[in-house]
């Protein structure tokens, strides 16, 4: 597909009329970056959102990574509390130093960035798309959002129904995920209120695991996310789980690339406590979850393809990722999230009464 201007102009109005469902008068931050497909799209974007009768705003700082602190007057436009927070970045947003430092703390919650205190206490909604492009947000954008959500729908309800998931797939993955206690979440293109956000280009339903439940092992053959790209494995990164946390990884340049990642993100936090950006009682918690087994999500999104970006990878169908550091539930914190895909796998559900249930075989969806 040709990423014309008129086909840009029609994914961002999808995106902000069907998807956000933006109504007048609200107030939209769009933060970008100086470089060429993301400012275009979010330049689409704001024209779309001052179209619909809203009221947009474009923060637009040097491109961070996973490792990066956001500008500072990025995070001061977050704190007004707009009621639509977007994200059109080239790799990540940025990390909140004030909130590294001075976590926000709601009841039993705490939150280690404006962003995601925003969204998590039901002030604003969201999407977000480190690496996203003309071509693909054009493509995978203005979809069958009706029929998607129904499949995110039906897979939500059986993951948070399930006391544990047994994934397996040919590349070598066997891992037993304990899911008690955890609710599923959905990517499904409707972020229309407080509270919900997700990605652009959506599809995804995924969920954290119990803290320490993981075991066996996932053998990622499809993409995986690294604090400096996404790169497609010429052999699968195979890496043996016991616990919860990643114990060792095997496999050619590219688990060598994934070691040194986490290698570096487990120290990370411990150079920001001495330089005082994190709490010093934080940085063991914050290094060792590095190694911790975050997110389990099935792509559901019929437009995307395995491109190696995993934005897009991780909602292709027949696929499932894991990632590797942070959760969504904000009681495993960690300063990377990388996630890594995992190709044809079949999944097992047991439930509480002790009934399994295949959701997919094989890659193949069976509800």
């Amino acid at each position: 597909m040709v990423a014309t201007d008129a086909a840009l102009r029609e994914a961002a109005m999808v995106a902000m009329r069907d998807v956000i469902r933006l109504r007048a008068q609200e107030t939209v931050l769009i933060v970008t970056n100086p470089a060429g497909d993301v400012l275009d799209i979010s330049m689409a974007l704001y024209a779309a959102t001052a179209e619909l009768g809203g009221s947009p705003a474009l923060a637009v700082q040097p491109v961070k990574t996973q490792f990066d602190l956001a500008e500072a007057a990025v995070i001061g436009a977050l704190r007004t509390e707009p009621d639509v927070m977007v994200s059109i970045s080239a790799e990540k947003l940025g990390k909140d130093e004030s909130a590294l430092r001075t976590p926000y703390v709601t009841g039993e919650r705490t939150y280690n960035h404006v962003f995601n205190y925003l969204l998590g206490e039901k002030i604003s909604r969201a999407f977000w798309s480190p690496g996203v492009t003309r071509e693909m947000f054009v493509r995978t954008v203005p979809i069958d959002y009706a029929t998607m959500r129904r499949r995110c729908a039906a897979l939500n309800v059986r993951l948070s129904e399930a006391a544990s998931a047994r994934v397996t797939a040919p590349g070598g993955t066997d891992l037993s995920v304990g899911l008690e206690g955890r609710g599923a979440r959905s990517d499904d293109g409707d972020f229309s209120e407080k509270g919900k956000g997700g990605n652009l280009p959506a599809g995804e339903t995924f969920i954290s695991p119990a803290n320490g439940t993981c075991e066996g092992t996932i053998a990622f053959d499809g993409c995986m996310s690294l604090p400096d790209g996404e790169v497609i494995p010429r052999s699968p990164i195979v890496c043996a789980v016991r616990a919860g946390f990643v114990r060792d990884i095997a496999g050619g340049l590219e688990a060598d690339m994934l070691r040194k990642a986490l290698e570096r993100a487990s120290r990370m936090p411990h150079d920001l406590a001495r330089d005082g950006k994190l709490p010093a009682a934080e940085a063991d918690g914050y290094a060792r979850n590095a190694y911790h087994i975050g997110e389990f999500g099935i792509g559901l999104n019929p437009a995307a393809a395995i491109v190696g970006n995993m934005l897009e990878d991780e909602k292709v169908f027949r696929t499932c990722h894991f990632a590797l550091g942070s959760n969504y539930d904000e009681d495993a914190k960690a300063l990377t999230h990388l996630d890594g895909l995992v190709k044809e796998p079949t999944v097992e559900l047991t439930y509480p009464d002790g009934r399994t249930e295949v959701v997919m075989r094989d890659g193949q969806l069976l509800f």
